[in-house]
């Protein structure tokens, strides 16, 4: 109760008169001094923060618009907090900005923090859209994807037939994979064709100790796990640090793949240092290394990113 009321002062009373009387102090606005003082997704961030919780309505309508607007949102940001840019270069020029911020004018920095905030509820759109297609079978494109991921994970061994038990060599629960994507529809297998293209040796790898006749598990379904739990943290906008910090614009497809890469490779390094007694134990690990990750994007500053 405690919490809820100093949110509800600090929003409706505090935090208007800390902002005037910080204004008259430097002669800048919230929106400048944070550019002034902060760099990546930390910057972002609390532009964003600004940006929701302002009165003005010019302002609040920022974090909504879409790409296609941002320049004309940003000279009405300006406009409506009386921002000169020419004002604003000459005080660059002069050194009275910091240096970190120099090399940027108000405008530009507005513009890159517009572009990943809206960026950021595009993808989250555009994820969704992939994750609500079913797999069908009668759809030419996913038969193929299906096949190519066969063909990567296993090069010099011919599948006999489209149903098969062979599926389960490469972690499917039956003898059509279809059935194994209905929770992440066709998202899941695009992210197990991703990581097996790009990253074919440490695919190749993994799929190896998946089979460890003790802390072996099925390589497939849980790479569709990790479609669930990539989408999850996406959802609840827990990968804003992590992508403002690694995508300096707008993140897109690419960027998700990307991080969904990052948690097979250590999920399957966090699976065999754990030492679980039996695949029995997944979910409860799953559990424990899905709020190992929650921690890690909990720092403003980090970036995880596949390293091999």
């Amino acid at each position: 109760m405690f919490i809820s009321l100093w949110e509800f002062f600090y929003g409706h009373f505090f935090r208007f008169w800390m902002k005037w009387l910080l204004r008259q102090m430097t002669g800048k606005c919230e929106l400048q001094r944070i550019f002034d003082t902060y760099v990546g997704a930390q910057r972002t961030h609390r532009i964003e923060n600004s940006l929701t919780y302002s009165k003005n309505k010019v302002l609040q309508k920022a974090t909504r618009v879409v790409q296609s607007e941002v320049d004309k949102c940003v000279d009405d940001i300006m406009k409506e907090k009386n921002i000169n840019p020419e004002k604003d270069a000459s005080s660059i020029r002069r050194g009275l900005i910091p240096f970190l911020c120099s090399q940027h004018c108000f405008k530009i920095c507005m513009k890159m923090c517009l572009l990943q905030i809206t960026g950021y509820k595009q993808l989250y759109l555009d994820v969704e859209s992939v994750r609500k297609r079913p797999y069908d079978s009668d759809n030419l494109q996913h038969e193929e994807l299906l096949m190519k991921l066969w063909n990567l994970l296993m090069p010099t061994k011919k599948l006999n037939a489209r149903i098969s038990k062979q599926w389960a060599e490469i972690g499917f629960q039956g003898d059509d994979p279809k059935t194994d994507f209905r929770g992440m529809g066709i998202l899941g297998l695009i992210n197990l064709v991703y990581f097996s293209e790009n990253y074919t040796s440490e695919a190749h790898q993994i799929l190896s100790r998946s089979n460890h006749p003790k802390l072996g598990y099925s390589y497939a379904i849980v790479g569709i796990n990790l479609t669930e739990m990539a989408y999850s943290l996406l959802k609840s906008e827990a990968l804003k640090f992590h992508l403002y910090n690694f995508v300096p614009g707008i993140p897109t497809m690419e960027h998700f793949h990307q991080f969904y890469c990052y948690l097979v490779y250590e999920f399957d390094k966090f699976w065999f240092e754990e030492e679980p007694e039996s695949i029995m134990y997944f979910n409860l690990y799953r559990e424990k290394f899905h709020e190992k990750i929650k921690g890690l994007l909990l720092d403003c500053n980090v970036a995880l990113t596949l390293k091999v």
